[in-house]
């Protein structure tokens, strides 16, 4: 049994032509993943992408392959897929976010063999999520690692793990294996199964010659959980010489009318929702990005769950999620609409390979049956909800839906509650008018029942207040505000599990959407994944102050940047016990967490108002702008500190390059931020430059090698290959700052 990776020797050609099947194209040479159309920062027209593409390469026929099969293995391709092989079509795929893998064995001739996959961007209404408007892009191309597999006769292509009795002394772990398509069970012999522990040893081997069988019990289990992401690995092997190997964990989730509870312990959600594009390359970055993006919402935000919006992500971001305990509400594509019997009969089968692919991932708590913000259709939804608990009866199901009252066929009522905005709004939301501030409506409201059921919040925020991460102090207050008020309210219903904000990050957007330049800006980051304000609202919430600290005032520290002047009221995001304020040569000021605004949140901001400061302190229109520190103190010292100067100028351009995670791969797309700071580090908010990006040795830009500074920040992903030195130089096009280089190692 061997894999290869197929990343290089592709031709790229738009369109596509029946004879291309059959002859070689003198196209582009590119490697994958690839984006068939690359798209500016904002302003992109998704319409280019709306077509045909031809990916071609050829494929050498081993001289020794006997009775062996190879196997091409497609990651993901946007969006309706087709495969030639020698002119002979093999497989079609309608789907976008799930795997697929033709045996092109019976169509090889000896030497070299063309294979031609033509891709289809185009909006098809008969595949999820086309056919109605959706509020972000799909973009085009073999976005995805493509491998050529190969198999002696009988192989096994999945095997799904259940555990019974997780909670118990010694779980038993219940595998059901699934052959490949084709294959006679009474010809693959016997089966042995291997279980090793997190630290590798062998916990069990045992033999079988049926397709469902009980493993021994695992004594002294190592559970999986948020602070302690134990993995077991499980190999399966065949006397042919081919195996399986999977991960998976022994835990217990289950969402109640109280709440959720992993391992019998209630833990309130906090989360975000994420989009698995990325500016310029869409959806076409490898799996260190993607990995990194797993652990920029754990570390970095503090979070517990991501939901997967709208659809499958990358297996390498779910393998992420295992590795460092993030949990999981993985969904089937889809958005607000609900197409013909074939779009149907396509979103049956999303259900299917989507948890087929995925039932191993102990990260995973909560499949999504229900395209997102639907409306009722109990015939369909019963058949969704019937087939996920078939395939998996180990997990529940939920629904994601923006109406109340609606019928509930899953295990937990899953809602967008975009109520706090909603007095805004005309039509059919007149209803709210008058509500006085409300951040999440009741799960009785909501759901219309007098019963108590499972209920989780799935999207609040977002596009009813979009932010950029350059939008001036007023608007950056209120969308702290905004994220702050649903966490305090969530965190004191407990008949709500949980929240899940939209949106971890900002993502490009059909013309219909967005901010007229084609952006949503319902991130708590920019596109780039440079956090706004809002970002540290979680990330005060989602750490201990002795482990990492956090203090995050949500201010550019400038007199005159709102229309009031000055910068109060100054919310100050911190999980310190007290933070004190010192501003030019006035004495230090010692102010507590505002409880009695925020009495449910574990760590409530501190608020500054002007009425606080002592009158002859207070800063008048016309008076002198000053230097300020503030201090947050944890337990009577001095954890962490910021200082803000009051000229601020543009003195450093600092590179931030994260060490890599997955350090086995042929290559690594890397996140590069560049910031433009001040004397004393802080960000420039206002700065707008451009920065030229110079590479040396074995990395390349994905995307513009001329990048604009947003925000004050202009980030990239370099592509390293295993191995290989490289450095990334910017420079700024007005020469403002001094030029900046990362270093990437090899791993």
């Amino acid at each position: 049994m061997t894999d290869r990776l197929l990343r290089d020797g592709w031709i790229f050609e738009p369109g596509f032509e029946e004879s291309w099947t059959q002859t070689p194209l003198r196209g582009t040479p590119i490697a994958l993943p690839h984006t068939a159309v690359e798209l500016p920062w904002n302003y992109g027209d998704e319409t280019s992408y709306q077509r045909t593409f031809t990916y071609q390469r050829t494929i050498e026929m081993p001289p020794d392959l006997g009775d062996d099969r190879l196997i091409v293995h497609f990651e993901g391709a946007m969006a309706n897929t087709h495969v030639w092989i020698n002119g002979h079509l093999v497989t079609h795929h309608a789907d976008g976010y799930t795997p697929f893998e033709p045996d092109i064995t019976d169509y090889l001739t000896a030497g070299a063999n063309l294979l031609t996959v033509r891709i289809d961007g185009t909006e098809n209404p008969a595949i999820p999520p086309f056919g109605g408007r959706i509020d972000y892009l799909t973009y085009a191309g073999l976005y995805r690692d493509v491998w050529l597999n190969r198999r002696a006769p009988g192989w096994i292509s999945n095997a799904k793990i259940e555990i019974d009795d997780p909670m118990g002394e010694a779980p038993i772990p219940r595998i059901s294996v699934r052959l490949h398509e084709g294959e006679d069970a009474a010809a693959i012999g016997t089966i042995t199964a291997t279980v090793r522990a997190p630290d590798g040893a062998i916990v069990s081997t045992t033999t079988c010659t049926d397709l469902e069988t009980v493993l021994p019990p695992i004594r002294d289990p190592q559970r999986w959980s948020l602070d302690a992401p134990n993995l077991y690995t499980l190999t399966l092997s065949l006397e042919n010489g081919n195996a399986f190997e999977t991960r998976f964990g022994i835990r217990q989730a289950a969402f109640e009318a109280d709440g959720f509870y992993l391992n019998g312990e209630r833990l309130q959600i906090v989360g975000l929702n994420r989009h698995q594009s990325f500016a310029h390359i869409g959806y076409a970055l490898g799996p260190e990005a993607q990995a990194r993006d797993a652990d920029i919402l754990k570390y970095e935000l503090g979070l517990n769950l991501v939901r997967t919006s709208h659809y499958p992500q990358s297996v390498a971001f779910l393998d992420r999620c295992d590795e460092i305990g993030l949990l999981v509400f993985e969904e089937i594509p889809g958005w607000q609409h609900i197409g013909d019997d074939t779009f149907k009969a396509q979103s049956l089968k999303n259900v299917a390979d989507m948890i087929r692919r995925d039932w191993n991932h102990p990260s995973i708590i909560l499949w999504g049956v229900r395209i997102n913000e639907s409306p009722d259709d109990d015939v369909f939804y019963k058949q969704t909800n019937a087939l996920a608990r078939s395939l998996d009866p180990t997990r529940q199901t939920g629904g994601v839906r923006c109406i109340p009252d609606s019928t509930l066929l899953e295990d937990v009522y899953t809602m967008n509650d975009f109520v706090l905005g909603e007095e805004h709004l005309p039509g059919f939301l007149q209803s709210q008018q008058g509500r006085p501030r409300t951040p999440l409506r009741t799960r009785e409201e909501v759901t219309g029942l007098t019963e108590p059921v499972p209920y989780l919040v799935t999207e609040y925020n977002g596009h009813m207040y979009p932010t950029k991460i350059f939008d001036g102090e007023e608007r950056q207050e209120e969308h702290v505000r905004r994220h702050l008020e649903v966490l305090d309210a969530a965190f004191g219903d407990p008949a709500i599990s949980g929240s899940i904000g939209w949106c971890m990050a900002d993502y490009n957007t059909h013309a219909d959407f967005g901010s007229g330049d084609r952006i949503c800006y319902h991130g708590v980051m920019s596109m780039g994944r440079a956090p706004k304000f809002a970002a540290h609202v979680y990330a005060s919430q989602g750490f201990d102050p002795r482990e990492k600290p956090v203090l995050e005032p949500a201010t550019h520290w400038s007199f005159g940047d709102r229309k009031v002047g000055g910068i109060f009221p100054l919310i100050i995001l911190t999980n310190c016990d007290a933070v004190t304020f010192h501003y030019g040569d006035d004495s230090p000021l010692t102010f507590e967490p505002a409880r009695k605004q925020f009495p449910n949140l574990p760590y409530p901001p501190v608020i500054i108002t002007d009425e606080d400061l002592n009158p002859v302190d207070r800063i008048a229109w016309g008076d002198s702008w000053r230097d300020g520190v503030i201090c947050g103190i944890v337990d009577g010292e001095v954890l962490i500190e910021r200082r803000y100067v009051a000229n601020p100028l543009p003195t450093v351009l600092e590179a931030n390059i994260a060490p890599l995670i997955r350090n086995g791969d042929a290559y690594h797309d890397r996140l590069i931020r560049f910031t433009a700071c001040d004397q004393v580090g802080n960000r420039l908010p206002y700065l707008m430059d451009q920065l030229s990006l110079h590479v040396s040795g074995g990395a390349s830009i994905n995307g513009p090698k001329t990048i604009p500074l947003i925000g004050g920040v202009a980030s990239v992903y370099v592509r390293q290959m295993a191995g290989a030195e490289a450095t990334v130089t910017a420079i700024t096009l007005s020469g403002i700052l001094p030029a900046a280089t990362a270093s990437l190692h090899a791993g």
